[in-house]
């Protein structure tokens, strides 16, 4: 399976795409592999022997590189919760969210209380997504750019290239261009340039996908959860509780975040991010940092 943001060579004098190991995955020691591993398979068992049905539907939401995996992984470790990760083919094609019907069929098949979706790819559809499954609630996790950055850049390719074919077209690039705004797509066209870097179009990136909260107006949703991925390890405890509490899923203990870590915030350099492009950047970084007042 290929990875999410490598782009499909387009034409017969395009590029090869950049094979990258482990792509989008975050590394896990072997005693954690073990203990997943072995909690995946007796989670269905309780489900079974509790017999219940879901009760919400839970999005997790933002942009690749954010955090998403280690929330998606902490709600696991609740008893009470159904998870399905956008590699697990029963509800997702290529990393995207299969048809309506089809997950439709996997909530009501599904005995958890708590049945816990990705939707990266979806950023765009949260609100009508929720409206669909409803009782429904988001997590829209939103990590420092300088950090996603760095991180998406050393686990994809084509950010320069997806930029200039977004400022031509919205529908040029999948799933990226979704639900783009023309004043969206207009600053795209602003900024882009032919020598446009790799860690510059990732920070574009970074905006256009985020920026999606406030264009859908999910700010002002309280359905709606925005989770900073700094605050998030940086006392996961206090986090974890009020996530926890808003989801309302009972089973809460610091147990759940015994493998949350604090040492990946800041760990490279400030990323090279054209000025133009980081002022952008700041700007919905000063919007989403208001959204915790």
């Amino acid at each position: 399976m290929r990875s999410i943001d490598t782009a499909t060579a387009e034409g017969p004098h395009a590029p090869p795409v950049k094979q990258r190991s482990a792509v989008g995955l975050d590394v896990r020691g072997p005693r954690e592999r073990i203990e997943r591993r072995l909690w995946r398979a007796w989670k269905p068992l309780r489900h079974r022997m509790d017999g219940s049905r879901p009760a919400l539907r839970v999005f997790v939401a933002g942009m690749q590189r954010s955090g998403t995996n280690m929330l998606m992984e902490t709600l696991e470790w609740s008893g009470r919760t159904d998870v399905y990760h956008e590699t697990d083919a029963r509800a997702f094609d290529n990393y995207e969210m299969r048809p309506r019907e089809v997950i439709q069929v996997l909530t009501q098949r599904s005995r958890a209380p708590f049945f816990v979706l990705k939707s990266l790819c979806e950023l765009d559809r949260i609100r009508a997504l929720m409206d669909d499954f409803a009782p429904a609630k988001t997590l829209w996790i939103v990590r420092a750019y300088d950090d996603s950055v760095n991180s998406a850049v050393r686990s994809f390719d084509h950010f320069a290239s997806q930029v200039h074919r977004l400022a031509k077209d919205k529908s040029a690039a999948g799933w990226r261009g979704r639900g783009m705004s023309d004043e969206t797509q207009q600053l795209l066209r602003e900024l882009d340039h032919p020598q446009l870097s790799e860690t510059s179009a990732a920070a574009l990136m970074w905006y256009y996908r985020n920026v999606l909260l406030f264009e859908q107006g999910l700010e002002r949703d309280p359905r709606v959860k925005v989770v900073r991925y700094e605050d998030l390890v940086g006392d996961p405890a206090a986090q974890l509780g009020e996530i926890f509490g808003f989801l309302g899923i009972a089973d809460w203990s610091p147990w759940i975040s015994r493998y949350i870590h604090v040492k990946s915030v800041g760990k490279s350099p400030r990323a090279d991010i054209e000025p133009r492009i980081r002022e952008v950047c700041e700007g919905l970084r000063t919007r989403l940092e208001a959204l915790r007042k």
